[in-house]
């Protein structure tokens, strides 16, 4: 093994940091779980169906080491959601294998893997959130700009605007050249009834407020932060916004592999 044939004679080598976590069952659970979507402390408690103190323990080891994070609940501030960083894991993954053996560092990015069309119908996809003048249309252009439109893909409000808001149009065009400038919010009951294989949730607010739609849906929470709401300047504001259309772009790409493996 290349690890040991750099280390003296009769020293011991220590596994990497990311092994020595993810080798646990219960952490490696907690990371299988937020890997798919953003959850409370109690929800995990039920879904690993662990006592909540030994999961709030492995949580905070996990978020010690930069792998999850957590942000205040926007429906309720005495909760929490925790999301696990998709990206470090993968650098934590190839530093792993690379002290191992120095062949098994990753020689460059995995490609975004294509969406085809499907045969009989389009892989159904809805974004939802409160006001549906932010985070949920901007999910919807990246989602799809990134797959040619081979998604039927949609966005609505639990409690939708009467417009967009300025910089989400600003920050689509600007950052990744989307004009999304004709497009109005829409209210959730307007989809009642409609058939959906994805529905993801980007505040919490709206989690709460989703309702139930036909042939159970996968759903999946996204709690990022409503940038519209950041009380400071104007260029403040607007960097928010870029913080936030990069964050769901990110949870983009980590949902595409998801999409074409619906596909399959």
């Amino acid at each position: 093994m290349y690890l040991l044939s750099m280390l003296s004679p009769g020293q011991v080598a220590s596994p990497p940091t990311f092994v020595r976590l993810a080798a646990h069952p219960l952490r490696w659970r907690l990371l299988s779980e937020l890997a798919d979507s953003d959850y409370r402390v109690r929800e995990l408690v039920t879904r690993v169906d662990q006592p909540q103190n030994l999961v709030s323990y492995h949580l905070r080891l996990l978020r010690d080491s930069g792998l999850v994070s957590a942000t205040r609940s926007s429906f309720d501030g005495r909760d929490s959601y925790y999301h696990l960083d998709l990206d470090r894991c993968a650098d934590a993954l190839t530093d792993s294998g690379a002290a191992l053996h120095p062949a098994l560092r990753r020689v460059a990015e995995t490609p975004i893997p294509p969406v085809e069309q499907q045969r009989s119908r389009r892989i159904t996809v809805l974004f939802v959130c409160t006001g549906n003048s932010v985070r949920s249309p901007i999910a919807e252009a990246l989602l799809r700009h990134h797959t040619a439109d081979h998604v039927a893909v949609t966005s609505a409000g639990s409690r939708p605007k009467c417009r967009l808001q300025p910089n989400t149009i600003r920050v689509l065009r600007e950052t990744f050249g989307i004009d999304i400038s004709s497009q109005r919010p829409q209210h959730l009951d307007t989809l009642a009834g409609r058939m959906f294989d994805h529905v993801i949730t980007l505040c919490d607010r709206a989690r709460e407020a989703c309702p139930e739609f036909p042939d159970h849906p996968r759903r999946v929470h996204w709690s990022i932060p409503d940038p519209a709401t950041a009380d400071d300047t104007a260029q403040a504001n607007y960097r928010a916004f870029q913080r936030a259309a990069a964050d769901i772009d990110t949870r983009i790409r980590h949902l595409l592999p998801v999409l074409t493996a619906t596909d399959q």
